[in-house]
């Protein structure tokens, strides 16, 4: 309890500490007007009250992923607890916070066009690729997903092809029309929802008075039965993302870029959306670890179960919070990744409005854009993913990396504070060059070997880093001004 009781106290402090020490250095400016008044076309452009805002970026990055990643990764031991405090804190709500505090400065422009203007063309185009490709993607697996598990829970009362058809108008709807009608309206409620059942589950993991395992020396190490297969380095990093840090994040902050009524509420959105998500990341793993006795309890149960998440959860809300926690269960496990589905859906339709320069004021473009992605979508649901989606976290994780080396290019220009994001670029940089060299979906080479050549491509990154674009006498060209 005493690690647990830390972690979490840790996270509050990081928000008001380190939260404010981001701020101060992007320079927060509140009477600059925001994109929510300067572009608003009541469709994307939409001034929102800053709590709606924060419950809906909530539910936008986090979706399923503190919940299953935080359990899938405490498999690995109280180790798990260092990296979603830290991670949050020094990784992924900076990486949030900053990224879209640069949208928001930028007309809420999306991550892809962020990279071109701070980076370069070429970046441009492989952010437009990269991340068009994973809206999709996410998009169609979270079709796909709910529906079986709709089709399961339901006994096959509800026919999987209806839950798919069902599913997909929704999506529709979420994706066309103006972002205040759906999204607005009932992202809060699942927000508030999906925050009730962590806070129920953290009761529920004090009051029961069940044994979290503690972080000490002997338990700081893989606590994996196949860790040899499986090392913590860098297996965790991956597999805990949304609860630590997450590129997925950076393709949604720009949606709540554009309905921000004043630049002093970024922290809040921006920043304490994540430090919450890794709240909610650290009551899970805990309630995993402790739930099934330690972390090799829950990898046992974990492995008897095919590896399903869904099945661990389920089982700690109806043996904690009874049949209420069972719906609460239902909620989170199909309502959070059709919530994350649609905003893909509509990040991308964002993405390809911006890099085509077509105004989303009319429904015909909308729909024009729309249509082609939903056909794409479709298609993918046609195809298995078992393989594919393997690849998904690190894409994930790479998206990331390559987002906060763009914030790390933006400091280092306007003469700010970069080695806030340029260290964590560093780590995560090691982290996915690592993952696909030893990873048996990757090259699965020996794990020293994968080790010494991650570190000497991050050392080459560095130095590239340092040649191109750190300039104390300032001569490298101006940036463009904001």
């Amino acid at each position: 309890m005493i690690t647990f009781t830390l972690a979490f106290c840790l996270l509050i402090g990081g928000y008001f500490i380190y939260g404010l020490a981001m701020e101060r250095i992007f320079g927060v400016n509140p009477s600059n007007r925001t994109p929510a008044y300067t572009l608003a076309d009541g469709v994307d452009y939409v001034p929102m009250n800053w709590w709606r805002i924060f419950l809906i970026q909530f539910l936008n990055i986090a979706g399923l992923g503190p919940i299953f990643g935080a359990v899938m990764g405490a498999v690995y031991g109280p180790s798990a607890f260092l990296w979603i405090v830290f991670g949050s804190i020094f990784g992924g709500a900076v990486h949030d916070y900053l990224s879209g505090m640069m949208s928001l400065r930028n007309k809420g422009m999306s991550l892809p066009e962020l990279g071109g203007k701070y980076v370069g063309n070429l970046f441009r185009l492989f952010m437009r690729i990269f991340t068009l490709v994973l809206m999709i993607l996410v998009g169609a697996v979270f079709i796909a997903g709910p529906a079986k598990l709709l089709n399961m829970m339901t006994n096959n009362t509800l026919d999987y092809t209806l839950c798919i058809v069902m599913i997909f108008i929704y999506y529709v709807l979420a994706t066309l029309l103006p972002v205040d009608k759906v999204i607005g309206r009932i992202y809060p409620f699942f927000g508030a929802a999906l925050l009730f059942m962590a806070a129920g589950i953290g009761i529920s993991l004090i009051t029961a008075g069940e044994n979290i395992p503690e972080l000490t020396l002997e338990t700081l190490g893989n606590q994996r039965p196949d860790g040899d297969r499986y090392p913590l380095f860098p297996m965790l990093f991956i597999s805990i993302a949304c609860g630590a840090i997450s590129g997925f994040h950076a393709t949604q902050s720009p949606m709540m870029a554009r309905c921000l009524t004043s630049e002093r509420y970024g922290r809040r959105v921006f920043y304490g959306a994540m430090i919450v998500e890794g709240a909610v990341a650290l009551i899970w793993a805990a309630a995993a670890m402790s739930f099934f006795g330690s972390a090799e309890g829950l990898f046992g149960f974990l492995d008897a179960n095919g590896q399903n998440a869904a099945v661990a959860v389920r089982k700690i809300c109806d043996s904690w919070l009874g049949k209420f926690g069972g719906i609460l269960a239902i909620i989170g496990v199909i309502v959070a990744p059709i919530t994350s589905g649609d905003t893909a859906f509509r990040s991308a339709r964002l993405i390809v409005a911006d890099f085509l320069g077509i105004s989303q004021k009319k429904l015909a473009n909308r729909i024009m854009i729309s249509v082609p992605l939903f056909v794409i979508g479709f298609i993918l649901l046609q195809i298995n993913f078992d393989i594919i989606w393997r690849y998904f976290a690190w894409a994930n994780q790479t998206l990331a990396t390559a987002t906060l080396w763009m914030i790390s290019i933006y400091l280092v220009r306007h003469k700010k504070f970069f080695a806030a994001t340029l260290i964590p670029a560093l780590f995560m940089s090691m982290v996915v060059i690592d993952y696909i060299l030893i990873a048996p979906e990757g090259f699965a080479i020996h794990y020293s070997k994968g080790l010494w050549i991650a570190a000497f491509i991050t050392f080459l990154l560095l130095l590239w880093f340092i040649a191109r674009y750190f300039n104390p006498l300032g001569s490298k060209k101006n940036i463009n001004k904001e």
